[in-house]
């Protein structure tokens, strides 16, 4: 170039600092997200895997975890308070199971869609999330990027049901158990006696007796301990 004078030595450029993260490179900036965020609500138990699930979701860009909780009681005062548009719900929880959990958030909270995410890809639970009014039943081990695009999904109106889980549901048939005869056997667990149930449900000792000889002989099971197991092992409790 005219006039330019050679130093013999390249012209210094400044080099970027390094992000302070290894994630931050791929994190939308918080100025840079959507004005309308889809809302979220996590219940799940084990805090590390509700703390890093709560983390890659809120690094989507039109996601943010608004409220979490670790117990199934405190799903439906949690959504009234931070009125969520999603909830994603664990299934075995302390307190209340994220099933009854569901069908109280449908009275409740009818705008707010439910997904049950889950280990136990049991047909039974299929069948009772779909009974509780949920939007989806999905299992914990996909990608984030897919539960992502399951809550965008499920905002639409659409179901979203993992494959496999949908097979296996069609294969099993339906429960066996009425009602009542889960209820018995939900509440014979713990070395529960037969007085003890009938005063925890309200009923005669001889109507419990009754639902436990039903419920053993509908299982196929010996007696109410294996009944209980081979229900749940189905998730028909």
């Amino acid at each position: 170039m005219l006039g330019a004078r050679h130093t013999g030595t390249a012209p210094h450029r400044a080099h970027p600092a390094p992000a302070p993260y290894p994630w931050a490179v791929n994190e939308m900036p918080r100025d840079h997200r959507p004005a309308k965020s889809i809302r979220v609500l996590l219940a799940e138990d084990q805090g590390m895997m509700r703390g890093a699930l709560a983390l890659l979701l809120g690094m989507e860009a039109d996601i943010q975890v608004v409220a979490q909780v670790g117990a199934g009681d405190e799903i439906v005062d949690a959504a009234l308070i931070h009125r969520p548009d999603v909830a994603l719900l664990d299934i075995e929880l302390p307190g209340k199971s994220g099933l009854d959990a569901a069908a109280e958030l449908r009275d409740e909270a009818p705008d707010c869609r439910v997904l049950i995410l889950t280990t136990f890809g049991r047909p039974g639970y299929l069948r009772r999330a779909m009974e509780a009014g949920a939007a989806g039943f999905l299992v914990k081990d996909g990608p984030v990027e897919e539960l992502a695009s399951c809550i965008r999904r499920a905002l639409t109106g659409e179901t979203v049901i993992d494959p496999a889980l949908a097979a296996a549901a069609l294969s099993a048939g339906p429960n066996p158990l009425t009602s009542r005869e889960c209820d018995v056997l939900s509440a014979s667990a713990d070395g529960a006696t037969v007085a003890d149930i009938a005063a925890a449900l309200h009923l005669s000792e001889s109507t419990v007796r009754n639902y436990l000889s039903s419920a053993i002989g509908k299982t196929g099971t010996r007696n109410r301990t294996e009944a209980l197991r081979e229900a749940r092992q189905q998730g028909w409790v």
